[in-house]
C-alpha cells in the first residue's frame, strides 16, 4: 500500500474510535409533470459512537510510540484509557440494565 492510502486509512480508523457525528439524507421523489422531482427531504443527525475496536487497533498500531514516552507520560496514558474503558463498561452496564427493566 502507499502512504497516502495508509495515511487515510490511519485517519478513518481515528475518526472511528472516537466517534463522530453524521448527517443522513432521505429523498423523496415522484413524478411531477412527467419528470422526477423530490417531494419530500429529510435530513437527520446521527451520533455514531467510539468504538473500542478501533481504540483496541490504534494502541496496538501505536504501540511502538510508547517506547518514547516517559514514566508521567506513560501514568497519564494508563489513567485515560482505564478511565474511558470504565465510562464504556458503566455505559454497557446501563443499557443492559435499561433492558432487563424492560
Amino acid at each position: 500500500m502507499n502512504d497516502g492510502l495508509n495515511k487515510q486509512l490511519l485517519e478513518a480508523v481515528k475518526k472511528k474510535a472516537m466517534g463522530y457525528t453524521t448527517t443522513e439524507n432521505v429523498d423523496e421523489y415522484s413524478l411531477v409533470d412527467g419528470e422526477l422531482s423530490i417531494v419530500k427531504r429529510k435530513v437527520t443527525q446521527k451520533e455514531v459512537p467510539p468504538d473500542i475496536a478501533a481504540v483496541k487497533f490504534l494502541i496496538d498500531e501505536k504501540s511502538d510510540d510508547y517506547s518514547d514516552m516517559t514514566e508521567e507520560e506513560l501514568i497519564s496514558e494508563r489513567d485515560r484509557l482505564i478511565k474511558m474503558f470504565r465510562s464504556d463498561k458503566n455505559r454497557q452496564k446501563g443499557e443492559k440494565d435499561e433492558a432487563n427493566q424492560k
